[in-house]
């Protein structure tokens, strides 16, 4: 049975974390290093690989982390709901995700453009089975005559192409709407008008 970690540990080991996600959002896995991560966390490179013995271990447990939050509110798709509003609180969900969690989109972009040499365990299992589970869910609003006839696989990419959008583009979204424009307070009402009409059935 493992220890509970002391006070210190958990504190240590949230700060390496969240230093770890500073500097591969910023960097990538490849530009990223140790001794960065080290300096970030206020830790010596020593102390840091005494909770984490390499690179790719603080790096896993940020994917990890990450995988739990980003699968939750499709997770949370009520198959007894209304339909349309389900959907429309699960792009809700996902776009206040990209607004409050930016580093994280950018390090899951990050490792897919990268052919996610160290989550495709988890995309081809955790991911994909949740996925298929409210295809299901979504294929029978759909024969129900509850919702339009789309595709579903396609719509679930759409809700997270244009919701993680904000966040792993955030630099060139603000630029191109100006100073004075909040890009989540916009975006909202619009994905919500957008998939609304997509989504009423016929």
């Amino acid at each position: 049975m493992l220890k509970p970690k002391t006070r210190i540990q958990e504190r240590n080991s949230r700060a390496i974390l969240e230093a770890g996600l500073e500097v591969f959002s910023s960097h990538g896995f490849r530009g990223a290093t140790l001794d960065q991560i080290a300096e970030v966390a206020g830790l010596s490179k020593p102390n840091l690989l005494y909770y984490f013995p390499s690179k790719d271990s603080v790096y896993l447990a940020l994917l990890e982390q990450l995988l739990e939050t980003w699968l939750d509110p499709l997770a949370h798709m009520n198959p007894e709901g209304d339909p349309i509003e389900e959907v429309l609180s699960y792009v809700r969900r996902k776009l206040e995700l990209s607004r409050d969690f930016p580093r994280e989109s950018r390090l899951f972009a990050n490792e897919i453009l990268q052919g996610a040499p160290r989550m495709m365990p988890d995309i081809a299992g955790p991911l994909k089975t949740l996925v298929d589970e409210k295809v299901v869910v979504l294929t029978r609003w759909m024969a129900e005559g509850r919702m339009a006839q789309v595709n579903p696989v396609h719509l679930i990419f759409s809700i997270w192409s244009l919701t993680q959008h904000y966040a792993d583009f955030d630099a060139q979204v603000r630029t191109v709407l100006g100073p004075g424009h909040d890009p989540y307070a916009e975006a909202d009402p619009f994905l919500d008008h957008l998939f609304r009409r997509m989504l009423q059935p016929g």
